[in-house]
């Protein structure tokens, strides 16, 4: 009389499926988290920038002073401002903008990995030959004022992973001294 039921082989090809299954949910799972931060990045980045606009703009006066560049991937520190500018001190526009782009610098190297950022007057922030943003600026005068931030992705071994072009230009000022 037969028994039935399953053989040894049945039950290892549905370990197999079950684990190659749960391996792709894993997979699946790790690339969300990446995805989800590149978001977070991309996201602070997109308010740094917006948060300096808005400092320009309270401060039109010392708009050239906002033109700068900071590297953090360097091991680079920020400016140190002139006077700290909070509440109520008397600081003048010129101090203010270095307050200003001190503030900034500090918020990127605190939360970017080998951040950078550079504000200048550029036309043309795009590369249609590499289809990226490129850090290079034309400086031509009647050119917006364009903040261009990038960070370093980490690689799957942790360490950071070179990409030389910025991942955010937001234009803030069209023409204008």
């Amino acid at each position: 009389m037969r028994c039935g039921g399953y053989s040894l082989i049945e039950v290892l090809v549905a370990m197999f499926v079950l684990a190659t299954g749960v391996l792709g949910a894993a997979a699946t799972q790790a690339v969300a988290l990446r995805m989800r931060h590149d978001s977070d990045l991309m996201t602070a980045a997109v308010r740094l920038g917006a948060t300096l606009g808005e400092r320009l703009n309270a401060n039109p006066s010392a708009a050239g002073a906002y033109l700068f560049e900071f590297d953090a991937g360097d091991g680079g520190q920020p400016p140190a401002p002139p006077a700290q500018c909070f509440g109520a001190a008397g600081c003048d526009p010129e101090q203010l903008a270095a307050f200003d782009v001190h503030d900034i610098s500090r918020a990127l190297a605190a939360s970017f990995p080998g951040g950078r950022v550079k504000v200048c007057r550029d036309a043309q922030p795009w590369d249609a030959s590499r289809k990226s943003l490129r850090w290079d600026c034309d400086a031509s005068g009647g050119a917006p004022i364009v903040v261009k931030i990038g960070w370093h992705e980490r690689a799957s071994a942790g360490d950071l992973r070179e990409d030389d072009a910025p991942r955010v230009a937001l234009p803030l000022i069209w023409g204008g001294p």
